[in-house]
This record gives C-alpha cells, structure tokens and sequence, in this order.
C-alpha cells in the first residue's frame, strides 16, 4: 500500500529547486512544491520531486497549461 504521508524535501534541496517555467522559488505543501509565482503545483512521489511542467498541477482560474504559460512563461 502506499504512502500518503508527507515526504519532507530536504531544505538545502528546496532551496536550490526552481520552478522550471516562472524560475520562481518553491514551498512544500503537502505533497508538493508550489511556485510561488503562478502557484503551479509540483508532485513530491516517494521523496523525490517531480520537476516537469506537464505533470504539475495548475493553480486555480487556469483551465490549460497553454493558458498558464501565456501569462507566466519568462521569455
């Protein structure tokens, strides 16, 4: 069965990860890191995040990851 807990990143980690479209920092909630700019939420599976943009969670008022980029996406 698996494990729903919390998976705690490692602070140093966290302080070096970045979300890979906004270059934003990130917080852990929960099971994922959010960026703080656009809020896009990144899944942690089995202590390891998991940093690709198509797998991450859109915040809410976003109903396509085409949308989000239009808005957030550094050129």
């Amino acid at each position: 069965m698996p494990d729903h807990s919390t998976n705690p990143i490692d602070p140093d980690l966290l302080e070096i990860l970045r979300c890979p479209l906004t270059h934003s920092r990130l917080r852990q909630d929960g099971n994922f890191l959010i960026a703080e700019i656009g809020g896009l939420a990144y899944p942690v599976r089995d202590g390891i995040p998991v940093m690709l943009i198509e797998e991450a969670k859109l915040p809410p008022g976003f109903s396509s990851l085409d949308e989000f980029k239009q808005r957030f996406a550094r050129g």
